[in-house]
Order: C-alpha cells, then sequence, then structure tokens
C-alpha cells in the first residue's frame, strides 16, 4: 500500500487554500493534462461533505472514470475523499490545513491500494506512484498560484 505524502506552503490564509483544495473547477484545471472532467454527482462548485464526483479522464492512453465521496470534513484544517468506485482497490485522500490569515501550510497524505494483486505492485513501483505523485505536486502547484494570486473568486463560487 503506497502512501504519498506532499507537503506546500502558500502565502494566502488557510480558508482560501482549503475552499481552493475542495474546488470541482480548480481541479479540472489543474488535470488539464488528463482532460479531466467531473461528469456526475458534483461538477463544479465547493464539494461538501457527503457530496459525490464522478470524474473522468484518460491516463496511460485509456479513458476511466473514478467516483470519490467527501467522508471527513472540518473546515478549514481537514477533509477526506474516499475512493467509491474506479480503478484502484481504494484510495483514501486526506487533506490537512495548518495557518492563519497570511500563510497556510497544505499537506495531501494519499494512501491507496492498487489493483491486480502483485502485477499492481509491480505497476507501483515501476510508474504508478511517480504518476500520482506528480498529479498530485502539479495540482498543488495550481492551488498555490492561484492562492497566492489573489484571483481566486472564480474558483470559489
Amino acid at each position: 500500500m503506497p502512501i504519498i505524502k506532499l507537503t506546500t506552503h502558500i502565502a494566502a490564509p488557510i480558508t482560501t487554500v482549503f475552499d481552493l483544495s475542495r474546488s470541482i473547477d480548480l481541479h479540472v484545471e489543474s488535470t488539464s493534462q488528463t482532460n479531466e472532467r467531473a461528469v456526475s454527482g458534483r461538477t463544479s462548485g465547493l464539494i461538501q461533505l457527503g457530496e459525490e464526483v464522478t470524474w473522468e479522464a484518460t491516463h496511460f492512453w485509456i479513458k476511466q472514470r473514478l467516483s470519490t465521496k467527501i467522508v471527513q470534513y472540518d473546515r478549514p484544517h481537514h477533509f477526506r475523499d474516499s475512493m467509491t468506485s474506479g480503478a484502484f482497490r481504494r484510495f483514501d485522500h486526506d487533506h490537512y490545513f495548518e495557518g492563519d490569515d497570511q500563510q497556510t501550510i497544505m499537506t495531501d497524505t494519499f494512501d491507496y491500494t492498487s489493483p491486480c494483486g502483485l502485477l499492481g505492485r509491480m505497476a507501483d513501483q515501476l510508474f504508478l506512484k511517480r504518476h500520482m505523485t506528480n498529479l498530485l505536486a502539479k495540482r498543488n502547484q495550481v492551488i498555490k498560484t492561484i492562492a497566492e494570486s489573489g484571483d481566486v473568486e472564480q474558483f470559489l463560487l
């Protein structure tokens, strides 16, 4: 079971960073390289506790669907989205936030199990963990850039 942990320092208020992190619209923008889009459930705006979203994206030249649900929510300090269906055997993605009105430390913990037993574990070592780390790092960089620019309104509606 790989666990990916990333920490990002952002010069923006904790509430802004928290809300940007749960913005469906910002998520779509940050994953443009995979043509990701929300196709059912919450498809725009800010996802809330108990809500689900189904994503469609192309990874490794294969169009895939993955559904997640917000199962824990403590604004502005933490939320967890967990996979309800998709290519992984399971995953939990915890988003943690520490800070104040000027600075935020955002920590992502992505804990997952690949499908296909031994083949899945081999895929993790060969390419999947690196792929997921890069996707999360890019997403975090987009959150940081937008939060620090102050041009956040389009993503917080």
